[in-house]
Order: structure tokens, then C-alpha cells, then sequence
């Protein structure tokens, strides 16, 4: 995902971060700019999660990252969720 660039970061992780808080259901809470963040820090969970269980995250491709960074926000909302108290 390095490859991207700064640009293809910001758009992947606001894609990313936005499906995820339609499926957490916490869209109404979030902004653009909360949308990106959380993609983008979803995407490096996503893709430390998936390097401990040896896959080979930097061989993916475009379809690769957009799912890690999806997963990975998902998983970054849940333990929000879990941390704050909220349910989706």
C-alpha cells in the first residue's frame, strides 16, 4: 500500500473508514475527516494483524489494501465500541 502514495492513503482509508461505520452503524457520529483517520489507522491494524498471522501484506495489490483497511477499522470501531460502551 506504500506504493500509493500519500493521495491513494487518504482516499482508500476514507472509503474504507466510511463502509466500516455504515456497517458499526456509527456514520451518524463520524465526519469525512473521521472517516479518513479511521481507515487509514484501520489499515495499519489491519495489516499488523495479518503480518502475525504470516501473510504477505505487501504483495497484495489495490483490492488487498482497500479489504485490510477495511477489516481493520472494522475491528478499530468494535474496540472502540467496546471501550467507550456503544453498541452498533
Amino acid at each position: 500500500m506504500l506504493g500509493l502514495g500519500i493521495l491513494g492513503w487518504i482516499i482508500l482509508g476514507g472509503l474504507a473508514g466510511w463502509i466500516a461505520s455504515k456497517i458499526m452503524k456509527t456514520d451518524a457520529q463520524q465526519g469525512i475527516l473521521l472517516n479518513i483517520v479511521v481507515g487509514i489507522i484501520g489499515g495499519l491494524l489491519g495489516g499488523f494483524l495479518l503480518k502475525l498471522f504470516g501473510v504477505d501484506v505487501e504483495g497484495g495489490g489495490l483490492w488487498f489494501s482497500f479489504f485490510t483497511c477495511l477489516g481493520g477499522a472494522v475491528v478499530l470501531l468494535f474496540l472502540v465500541g467496546l471501550v467507550t460502551g456503544r453498541r452498533a
